[in-house]
């Protein structure tokens, strides 16, 4: 079987070159191309370099993603929301498989990767690594056995330049015990408390949102009932969960055809 060819969107950023180093080392892939958008300074550079290596590996970072598309099996993509919906239609027009660890998507925004996803394989997480997607498996058989008089927090907190609030990783967890509840976390999610009056709203599921330093990720989910916690939890340690994560998931995905997926169907998970 001839090696997977991927390609890093943002391979200049802190994840994307942790995502070239891990693509490097992984058995039966190789490193096709990279991409950053139009002025950054990384235009040109040399993958190989950007990746730690000593050694350049003679390919350079390119302005045009549908040339480095077309070249590819594969495109992981941990860049912006504008950026990560443009590649999800050229990805489309390519017919490879796009791996997008992007959060802080809009609902129109997901609106135009699950069109993309009608042409392409796309597999879209808000976090990518083995431990966060069981945490979500487990978080939402807790919920389905817990009744509503057990109150569910989830806290979450990342390093001081993280963009995006509540976390996709804390959503992940929200989605999971809103599912093990029976209802839509659209419906009970609790996102600011501070111009709200009065006692929390049974059935709710209440986010807080902590952010400072280098923190890679923690996340908890709280249920709490009278006289008790349960408290589930993950801490990511090194970014280099998430690229291994990324990268089994392009492994994946490699002639499934196309339709949108998360790491729960790339881990098995659906059916824990």
């Amino acid at each position: 079987m001839s090696e997977i060819k991927i390609a890093i969107a943002g391979a200049g950023g802190r994840m994307g070159r942790q995502l070239l180093a891990q693509v490097l080392e992984t058995e039966g892939c190789t490193l096709s191309g990279g991409t950053e958008p139009e002025g950054s300074p990384h235009i040109g550079a040399d993958l190989g370099i950007l990746a730690g290596r000593p050694e350049p590996l003679g390919i350079e970072v390119s302005a045009d993603p549908l040339a480095v598309f077309k070249d590819a099996d594969a495109v992981i993509d941990f860049t912006v929301p504008e950026a990560s919906c443009e590649h999800a239609a050229l990805a489309a027009q390519a017919r490879i498989v796009h791996v997008i660890g992007t959060t802080g998507f809009s609902e129109e925004d997901n609106a135009k990767i699950a069109a993309a996803a009608r042409h392409a394989t796309i597999i879209k997480e808000g976090n990518m690594s083995l431990g966060v997607n069981l945490l979500g498996s487990l978080v939402r058989q807790v919920a389905a056995i817990l009744d509503a008089d057990w109150d569910i927090e989830i806290l979450e907190m990342h390093h001081k330049h993280k963009v995006d609030a509540p976390s996709g990783t804390a959503l992940l967890l929200g989605n999971a015990a809103a599912k093990g509840r029976g209802t839509d976390l659209k419906e009970v999610s609790d996102l600011d408390r501070h111009s709200q009056k009065g006692a929390r709203k049974k059935g709710d599921i209440g986010f807080a949102t902590l952010r400072g330093g280098s923190v890679v990720g923690e996340h908890s989910a709280i249920f709490a009932g009278e006289k008790e916690r349960l408290v589930l939890s993950h801490v990511a340690e090194d970014r280099a969960i998430f690229a291994r994560g990324a990268v089994a998931a392009a492994k994946w995905g490699q002639g499934k055809g196309p339709g949108l997926f998360g790491m729960a169907d790339v881990l098995g998970l659906k059916e824990l």
